[in-house]
């Protein structure tokens, strides 16, 4: 996949770079990483600029995770009945993407970026639940790409000429993503439990109070009632 992608990008340019990310966003089975590595190698070969082929990395991941979220936040659940969207995300896939936003809120945005085969559901779900507004979108996509992009475009860049160097690189840094996700993703989970844990204590802490409130005025009315039937049996 790498020389394949390598070759089509010498010929082709920044153009090709641009384009296959934006069909990586649709959820076509292209390795992201894999991606802007061969954009990455090309540069350092000099068929390139570094830089601009970062910029171009950007905007191509943008561009075809953008389209995803704006075509589920246009269309809503319409957009289901769409063969290919069907294909992408039947229902069981639907359902667990759902249960991840319920879960975690608008942070499993971030963690997207480094899920591949998930990305492109969970941001047409995100779209489609009109909870998240495009700028909410494109804030966490967009830092969780600066993460991403810079690092795969660079690395390939500095391997360029040492491709045992970076395919070692490329899985170390593979595995590395794996376990930041795992982490972040227990973070949040801890996280979300303590928040509901503080909720709880303050709900019971308030019903407690409620119960004080209640006791205190059954007591008083009940001193009264005996002060009254004091009063009449003097």
């Amino acid at each position: 996949m790498l020389t394949l992608l390598e070759t089509f990008f010498q010929q082709f340019g920044y153009a090709a770079v641009f384009f296959v990310l934006v069909i990586c966003g649709f959820g076509v089975p292209i390795p992201e990483d894999i991606t802007l590595v061969a954009g990455g190698i090309i540069s350092g070969l000099g068929y390139a600029n570094v830089h601009i082929m970062f910029a171009v990395g950007m905007a191509g991941v943008l561009v075809g995770d953008g389209i995803m979220f704006l075509l589920g936040k246009t269309y809503g659940t319409e957009i289901l009945r769409f063969r290919p969207v069907a294909k992408l995300m039947p229902p069981k896939r639907y359902a667990q993407v759902q249960q991840q936003f319920d879960k975690y809120g608008n942070r499993v945005l971030f963690v997207a970026r480094f899920l591949p085969g998930l990305r492109s559901p969970i941001f047409l779900t995100a779209g489609m639940s009109g909870k998240v507004s495009f700028w909410q979108w494109l804030v966490m996509d967009g830092v969780a790409a600066l993460i991403s992009v810079p690092l795969w475009v660079y690395l390939g860049d500095l391997g360029a000429k040492n491709r045992e160097w970076l395919m070692a690189m490329v899985k170390q840094f593979q595995h590395g993503f794996m376990v930041l996700i795992v982490l972040i993703l227990a973070w949040v989970a801890w996280f979300w439990w303590r928040k509901r844990q503080n909720l709880l204590a303050r709900k019971n802490a308030l019903l407690a109070k409620r119960r004080e409130r209640r006791e205190a005025r059954r007591l008083k009315k009940q001193e009264q009632l005996e002060k009254n039937n004091i009063q009449q049996n003097m």
